[in-house]
């Protein structure tokens, strides 16, 4: 079992937990389903939860999904497509409404940041998009909430939207090894990357000297220093400070995902 210390302020996970081709693979045989998330919580730092993008979770969930997990696990969730998939975001606002009052709080300090993805059609409009921002909480009941906004379309590829992004301290979700467009520009008080790039040619998932760049890219991201092999499109760069991280491996051959993550894990812990 690999170990699961990391550094204090870089968690690296997966997409979701429920998925029949990692048992026998990533979870032991004969493990029942209703321990996956228990088993998946103890060798990785944090999960992506992807069924909060389809449609509303029951609050008893989210409580279920903090009692099964390690006291310093972090939960990220992407946002319901119905705040994102729409012609004028102004319009978003009941249904943020509505995900925040659905139970979401219950994992308390086990929730890290919202990943609020937008389709590869949506064009970066910046009045659009401030009157969306706007809509975003920054706290709820007094907790703070994180807020990351993955777009998709080489229209956002432009400084107005970094320096739109950090007046409102949210992050740009960092598109790794993927086809969708890379802005790796620091505009939040932490970092959220996705990346995208595992393969069945590995048996990790990525190559040693893949993962060895990952994980010192997630270095670099956590000091508040965007690497230099990353795109950038501010005109300036982000003050310097300590950041969280969040990295999550998705998509590519998903089998390996699971495999990927721990070898990043262990990376930036230094074991």
């Amino acid at each position: 079992m690999p170990s699961t210390k990391k550094s204090p302020n870089i968690r690296i996970g997966i997409g979701g937990w429920t998925y029949a081709p990692w048992r026998g693979v990533f979870y032991p045989e004969g493990l029942t389903q209703t321990r996956e998330l228990e088993y998946a919580s103890q060798h990785l730092t944090s999960i992506e939860i992807n069924g909060t993008f389809y449609g509303s979770q029951k609050p008893s969930s989210y409580e279920k999904w903090f009692q099964e997990t390690p006291d310093d696990f972090v939960f990220s969730l992407k946002a319901p497509r119905y705040a994102t998939n729409r012609k004028v975001l102004a319009e978003a606002g009941d249904t943020i409404e509505r995900f925040f009052s659905s139970g979401v709080l219950l994992l308390k300090e086990k929730l890290g940041a919202i990943n609020w993805q937008f389709a590869p059609t949506k064009k970066f409009d910046s009045e659009d998009f401030e009157a969306f921002l706007k809509l975003l909480p920054a706290s709820i009941e007094g907790q703070k909430l994180r807020h990351a906004i993955e777009v998709r379309n080489d229209s956002f590829k432009t400084p107005e939207f970094v320096a739109l992004a950090r007046k409102y301290k949210v992050a740009i979700v960092l598109a790794g090894d993927g086809d969708y467009p890379q802005i790796a520009d620091i505009t939040a008080p932490f970092v959220y990357a996705r990346i995208m790039g595992t393969t069945d040619k590995q048996a990790k998932g990525y190559s040693t000297k893949a993962l060895d760049a990952w994980a010192e890219r997630a270095r670099r991201l956590a000091t508040g220093t965007t690497p230099g092999d990353l795109e950038s499109h501010a005109t300036a760069p982000a003050k310097t400070a300590t950041r969280d991280v969040y990295l999550y491996v998705i998509s590519g051959f998903k089998e390996r995902n699971p495999a990927a993550a721990m070898e990043l894990i262990e990376r930036v812990s230094g074991k």
